[in-house]
């Protein structure tokens, strides 16, 4: 077999192929053997069709027969024979199959590229992590009360802050109108059209609005972005939220506190696990900032492109989580436009921690997923050995063993870096 590798762009290889013709005629025969065996046509048996009828009644057939099973093998021995890994499917040009011929065919493929590594050890960071002071303990505690607010009926006008009931006809320009009754929103929270929210403001319970509106030109709903309407409401209800006093009782109400000074306590402690998790990804993200910026390399196009699309459907699955159709509020080309930057920066990351692995020779040994894979059992609290089965089976235990090994790649160069403030 002929096999020419050309680098013809950035991460691109066009590889030109060449079998030989008795390499074709034996996938031929075999192929002629297989629709032999499943032919059928009138005043004969199924199966025993002569060769000679196969070869004119069903030609296109054996024809595909050949393509389906020579072609991708004749492509994975190129490969073997190239030492060549592509990271997407081939672009086949200039496909030449006939019987009793040479197979030729052009694929174009992407690889990932030779990262010639520079300094990687020894990279100096600035980073000065904050500690958690008192005010972020009361800023905290001032979360704690506003969740566990309560809202109370008054007789006064609404005012900003307050949660107010309204019966409400809303309608656009050119569509119909909708309505509802005993609708609430905080007033001055951004939930409803600005509109309202400002005329909401000074009404009293029984009152009653008519007010013009405008929808944002951003609006989730495309048929209303920049459309006037006009909006009728009624206020039914006033509130006013009424916060609980921060004492030992509110301590108390939490469950697990028996004085303010015991809660206060707890909250500093998350406070400073969450601030020591959030600076070490600060850390790690500055570091890696560093490393990108001395190595410049091509990324894979089709990499890139399928990080993009991972992006999106995360956000499509958020959407539907929340009990939108993604399909009537995204706008897909502008969503990949947007999502592009950070997906070629989590490729770059990537193939840059992986060259460091490999020089390095960092892998994760069973010890380390095995603990893994009880952590994940922890979590969805499922026999560890079920687990392990389950990954095994989805191939989401290589997905397990590279992301070991990349967050082991990151340590040990968190561990060499000369951090100063």
């Amino acid at each position: 077999m002929k096999v020419a590798v050309e680098e013809i762009e950035g991460c691109k290889r066009r590889l030109a192929v060449e079998a030989p013709a008795e390499v074709v005629q034996q996938a031929w025969e075999r192929a002629y053997g297989r629709v032999q065996k499943r032919a059928s046509l009138p005043g004969f048996r199924r199966g025993h069709v002569p060769r000679s009828l196969v070869k004119l009644h069903f030609a296109d057939d054996v024809r595909r027969e050949v393509a389906e099973s020579l072609i991708p093998d004749v492509y994975r021995r190129a490969l073997d024979e190239a030492r060549i890994d592509p990271v997407d499917e081939p672009d086949l040009r200039d496909l030449r199959l006939e019987e009793g011929v040479p197979l030729s065919f052009v694929a174009v493929v992407e690889v990932k590229p030779a990262i010639a590594l520079g300094e990687y050890r020894g990279l100096e960071i600035r980073h000065a992590p904050a500690p958690v002071t008192d005010p972020d303990v009361e800023e905290a505690l001032g979360h704690m009360r506003e969740q566990h607010a309560e809202y109370r009926t008054v007789e006064r006008p609404a005012a900003t802050g307050d949660l107010v009931v309204v019966d409400y006809t809303l309608t656009p320009e050119g569509h119909d109108a909708t309505q509802a009754t005993g609708y609430r929103f905080v007033v001055g929270s951004g939930s409803v059209l600005p509109e309202i929210d400002e005329a909401v403001v000074g009404t009293k319970a029984g009152e009653e609005r008519e007010i013009g509106v405008r929808f944002a030109e951003d609006h989730r709903v495309e048929s209303l972005r920049g459309r006037g309407g006009t909006a009728r409401f009624t206020v039914t209800e006033v509130k006013e939220k009424v916060l609980p006093a921060l004492d030992d009782d509110f301590a108390k109400s939490l469950g697990e506190f028996d004085t303010l000074d015991a809660l206060r306590a707890e909250v500093r402690r998350q406070l400073e696990a969450r601030r020591e998790a959030d600076e070490r990804r600060d850390l790690e993200d500055k570091l890696v900032d560093a490393l990108l910026a001395g190595h410049d390399f091509a990324v894979p196009e089709a990499m890139v492109t399928r990080q993009s699309a991972h992006l999106v459907e995360h956000a499509r699955e958020r959407l539907r989580r929340q009990g939108v159709d993604p399909d009537r509020v995204l706008d897909y080309p502008k969503m990949l436009a947007e999502v592009r930057p950070g997906a070629e920066r989590a490729v770059r990351r990537a193939l840059l921690l992986e060259a460091i692995a490999d020089v390095e020779q960092v892998a994760p040994g069973e010890a380390e997923i095995d603990a893994e894979i009880e952590r994940l059992a922890r979590a969805s609290q499922r026999p560890a050995p079920a687990v392990r089965r389950m990954m095994e089976k989805s191939g989401d235990l290589d997905g397990l063993r590279l992301g070991l090994r990349e967050r082991m790649t990151v340590d040990l160069l968190v561990q060499h870096a000369r951090v100063t403030s």
